[in-house]
């Protein structure tokens, strides 16, 4: 350390060289010059440039940072306190949204039962397993960057999710179609349907990256019975509302009563993974609205008539090469349905093959030319309006001319001196105009109405037809030619089961029913509104109808048996109707010499009525021994019945009647 002028050598003296500074500014000396002091100054050697410019412009720098980062921290502190005085709560919304997600709960479909509380149709819970492809295919890609050595990429993935999940449900998928799925060009894929809830929740436990969802499968354990009555439900997602993804019925009375039985789905709040919706984050579910479940239906039918109706029309149609058939039982007191067929059905629980044909419900969508079976219409109308008696004979000759054309019978024959009762149970087409010209197309009219005809009967399963009867202003007399013998009107043989049960029950017609009751998912039971009834025909007038037709089964001398001795059954009495209409050639528009509907309608027994049958046969070969007649169709379902309700023998054989007089 230098001390006064020492030099770092140590010398001292007031002038030396070596005691200034190497950079120590020059001596400054002054002088007067003509009075006045005057400065000079000793001009360096050497001069550094820079160093105090260097300083100021550091100084500058920093200076100007220190204000601009003054002003970005004001800015962020004004935004903070904007923020959260003025856009928290829309912010803090807008994050629970993109973390959580509002999920449906389905509701538990109500079943369907038969008369007797057998199931035809319930629901059983199932998952689907889904996935999001978007997020699968990034997560294996980081998975793969950040850990170079390992031999498990997205492509390794599927493969093995692919074959545990074929392994454990090999009825509902394969390998192949799992890694089609996986690899298709979308953000998310839907993998399997109808997984047990056990079998999913392995799945996905062993494969985070597996989402499930709840749904439901129906089942139908009587696989074709009665399947075009029950219809069909599966699950549907087609409304943008996932709330209302459920089971929805398609066809039949899951259609129709698909308000009923669908119930009210719930919904709950979860949380999920980056608001994906197929990443539930377990635990997390909240504000639960509970589903609640839809109701049952319980029906008319009964599963062993049901199945037995089906079987024997299938075998008919088969056995006389008919286009088709359809058959209706119902009660002839209550008109409740206890088995109603076609003979093309489907199977419910393998849909993915049925046609449009299988799904149809002929017996009430699909309305026909009845042809004789209508002419009860004139037997009632006659005998309620006195124009006639069972034993009164007419004379009926082999044709009769009508407006422009003539008719004739089905068989030739001369004038017949024939009975009211004899005209119906050979199925006289002269005789029954005749007796129409007395009645007058009026009362014809009148009486067509009050059994029906034209109008759906209510029976509460869709699509039904309400045929056809041309209204009475259009009339002409070709018209009323026709009408009395079942020509130029149509319907179904739901219908035509109705006017017979009219006739049984006393005359009063009941509206036919398909559904007992319902049941609330509390077990309250709610039986259908009580069906409308009118009254056709008096009682005495429905009794007398009804015994005259016990002859159309009776087996005589000469000209004394009926149309169908083959519909008789040993021990009851059985009264009914046979027909046979021409159909309409859809080529030409007029009638077909070779294609007939061929029907039966009867009742069983004739004298404590307890069913009506109704029968139609579509076109069969008539050439075949079968194949002009229903009676033995009817005969067979009819001796089922009787065992199956075990309904007692008739107390007496029914008389045999005189029906032509010679």
């Amino acid at each position: 350390m230098m001390r006064g002028g020492r030099s770092p050598g140590g010398a001292r003296g007031r002038g030396a060289r070596s005691g200034r500074a190497k950079n120590a500014p020059r001596k400054v000396t002054t002088k007067r010059v003509g009075g006045t002091r005057s400065r000079s100054r000793r001009v360096p050697l050497r001069r550094r440039v820079g160093s105090g410019a260097s300083r100021v412009g550091s100084m500058s720098r920093f200076q100007g940072v220190s204000i601009l980062l003054v002003v970005v921290l004001s800015f962020a502190g004004l935004k903070l306190v904007h923020v959260q005085a003025f856009e928290a709560e829309a912010l803090s919304a807008r994050a629970e949204r993109q973390r959580t997600t509002v999920m449906d709960i389905p509701a538990e479909r109500g079943a369907i039962y038969d008369r007797d509380g057998i199931e035809l149709a319930f629901s059983v819970e199932t998952r689907t397993l889904q996935v999001n492809l978007r997020n699968m295919r990034r997560e294996w890609t980081e998975h793969l960057r950040d850990n170079p050595e390992s031999d498990m990429d997205f492509d390794a993935r599927i493969e093995e999710i692919s074959e545990y999940i074929a392994e454990q449900v090999p009825e509902l998928t394969s390998e192949q179609e799992l890694l089609a799925r996986f690899r298709k060009p979308a953000d998310f894929t839907y993998l399997v349907d109808k997984v047990p809830p056990s079998v999913a929740d392995e799945i996905t436990e062993r494969y985070p990256e597996i989402a499930e969802e709840k749904r439901a499968h129906r089942e139908y354990p009587g696989g074709r019975l009665g399947s075009n009555v029950i219809g069909y439900a599966n699950w549907r997602m087609e409304d943008e509302d996932v709330s209302k993804h459920n089971l929805r019925g398609l066809v039949g009375l899951e259609s129709a009563r698909d308000n009923d039985l669908a119930g009210r789905p719930g919904q709950q709040v979860v949380d999920t993974r980056q608001g994906d919706r197929a990443v539930v984050i377990p635990g997390s579910e909240r504000d639960v609205r509970p589903a609640v479940p839809g109701s049952d239906l319980h029906l008319t039918l009964d599963s062993d008539v049901q199945h037995d109706l089906q079987q024997r029309l299938s075998d008919y149609v088969s056995r006389t090469k008919a286009d088709g058939g359809s058959a209706v039982i119902m009660d002839a007191e209550t008109a409740e349905v206890y088995a109603l067929a076609n003979d093309s059905t489907f199977d419910p629980n393998e849909f993915g093959d049925v046609s449009e044909d299988q799904l149809r419900n002929d017996a009430v969508t699909i309305p026909f030319e009845p042809g004789s079976v209508n002419k009860v219409v004139t037997a009632a109308a006659a005998i309620e309006n006195g124009i006639t008696d069972p034993d009164d004979v007419h004379s009926v000759p082999g044709s009769i001319r009508v407006a422009d054309h003539t008719v004739r019978d089905a068989w030739s024959h001369g004038t017949l001196g024939m009975t009211t009762t004899g005209i119906f149970a050979k199925s006289s087409n002269v005789g029954t105009l005749l007796l129409a010209r007395e009645l007058g197309p009026d009362v014809f009219a009148e009486t067509v109405e009050r059994f029906g005809l034209g109008q759906r009967t209510g029976i509460g399963l869709p699509g039904e037809s309400a045929g056809y009867v041309p209204p009475r202003e259009q009339w002409s007399g070709t018209t009323f030619g026709n009408l009395p013998i079942g020509q130029g009107l149509s319907m179904t043989v739901v219908q035509m089961a109705s006017m017979y049960q009219a006739l049984a029950n006393d005359g009063i017609r009941v509206e036919p029913s398909i559904v007992r009751a319902t049941e609330k998912p509390d077990g309250t039971r709610v039986p259908e509104p009580d069906p409308e009834s009118s009254r056709v025909v008096s009682a005495d007038t429905a009794e007398t109808v009804v015994d005259m037709l016990r002859a159309t089964v009776q087996e005589g001398d000469g000209q004394n048996s009926g149309t169908a001795p083959k519909a008789d059954i040993d021990g009851y009495q059985i009264s009914g109707k046979t027909g046979s209409a021409q159909q309409v050639d859809p080529a030409t528009g007029s009638y077909s010499d070779s294609k007939y509907n061929i029907n039966f309608a009867g009742i069983v027994p004739a004298d404590d009525p307890q069913f009506v049958i109704a029968i139609m046969l579509d076109a069969p070969d008539t050439t075949l021994p079968e194949g002009s007649s229903a009676a033995p169709l009817f005969r067979d379902v009819a001796s089922y019945l009787v065992q199956r309700h075990q309904i007692p023998l008739s107390g007496e054989e029914s008389p045999v009647v005189p029906l032509v007089v010679e």
